[in-house]
């Protein structure tokens, strides 16, 4: 199967509470078809620094900001497909470069174990983001439940919806099964247009008359923010 390696697009949040998921829902029927993996868990595993270097400076939603993890789209096992992505983004446009490989392997290169079993410009880029952090370590597990769709008349324009965002920092393998801490406010669902030029008219009229609006929100950096930072100072606290 091809997989796509190369992304560059603009991805805007929205926070959605049940029922403005249906009425987009709603609206989005003529135009919209749902991908072909359906409702999909989505594990990822976050890698960074000890003083989670990566993360800090995310959160200051600064112009450029980066970060790497490797994503799997079901329970892993040693030989099944993971993605290695490092994803960056500068102002409004998100670049993101991943590389498909065995779980076993992505492990053993991104933790500094063996190099990476392809060489190629993406490859590249990776060790050179790894050596330039240095001692870059899983610290964060975060899953949640996808639902994806694309336009009908441009593939480029996706709209996928993510619930059950869990996140934790024990059991840092695409092996395990999903578990942690919620991150999403009671009752809502984290919406995202991602595209490569202009929003629909059809959405941007539902955006509108719905009064959704577009949100910051960072997977990550909401996992910094709500589940490490606390406990790392609480730490402090006591040395």
């Amino acid at each position: 199967m091809a997989f796509q390696s190369v992304f560059q697009r603009y991805e805007l949040k929205y926070l959605l509470t049940p029922a403005q998921k249906d009425r987009v829902m709603e609206a989005a029927a003529p135009y919209l078809i749902p991908d072909e993996f359906g409702r999909t868990t989505i594990r990822n595993l976050y890698f960074d620094t000890d003083n989670y270097r990566l993360a800090r400076h995310s959160i200051g939603k600064p112009a450029y900001k980066e970060k790497l993890r490797i994503r799997s789209y079901r329970l892993a096992e040693p030989d099944s497909t993971v993605f290695v992505e490092l994803k960056k983004k500068y102002r409004q446009v998100v670049f993101k470069r991943r590389i498909p490989l065995p779980e076993e392997a992505a492990m053993q290169w991104v933790c500094g174990g063996l190099p990476c079993p392809v060489s190629t410009q993406i490859s590249r880029e990776i060790d050179y983001f790894l050596g330039f952090y240095e001692s870059l370590r899983p610290k964060v597990f975060l899953s949640y439940e996808r639902e994806a769709y694309y336009s009908k008349d441009s593939p480029d324009f996706r709209v996928t919806f993510d619930d059950s965002i869990l996140c934790r920092r024990d059991s840092l393998s695409l092996r395990d099964e999903v578990s942690g801490t919620p991150l999403l406010p009671e009752g809502r669902v984290l919406m995202e247009i991602k595209c490569s030029g202009g929003i629909p008219l059809w959405m941007t009229r539902v955006l509108s008359e719905n009064r959704i609006y577009k949100t910051s929100f960072s997977k990550y950096g909401t996992a910094y923010e709500k589940l490490i930072f606390p406990q790392t100072k609480e730490v402090s606290n006591y040395a």
